[in-house]
């Protein structure tokens, strides 16, 4: 079981910027498929922002332009920045990993609380 830690969250105001992070405890992080999703208070989980092994990136619609992801392998990290950050997107953060070479594993992350409000 792959361990993820998150960190991050809190409560910012509607405008405001927040830098999620995720630590994977993983000697394979480099070959590893990473996103972050969201799940607010009555809705279902969804998908962010990805990043594959090689760096390529995707974004959900409602976060384009505003968030980026991105990843450090020599910290086995990545990263959520969260820029002009809306009342829309108060949730859960999780963060979530997918092995793509052996042991295959895959895991979530506990998830950190994202507040937007004035």
């Amino acid at each position: 079981q792959v361990q993820l830690v998150e960190s991050g969250g809190g409560l910012v105001q509607p405008g405001g910027s927040l830098r999620l992070s995720c630590v994977a405890s993983t000697m394979i992080f480099r070959f590893a498929s990473m996103g972050w999703y969201r799940q607010a208070p009555g809705k279902q989980r969804e998908l962010v922002a990805s990043i594959t092994r090689d760096g390529i990136t995707n974004y959900a619609d409602s976060v384009k332009g505003r968030f980026t992801i991105s990843r450090d392998n020599g910290k086995n990290t990545v990263y959520l920045q969260m820029n002009s950050l809306k009342p829309e997107d108060t949730a859960l953060y999780y963060c979530k990993i997918n092995e793509e070479i052996p042991p295959f594993r895959s895991s979530w992350g506990q998830g950190t609380q994202v507040s937007v409000s004035s």
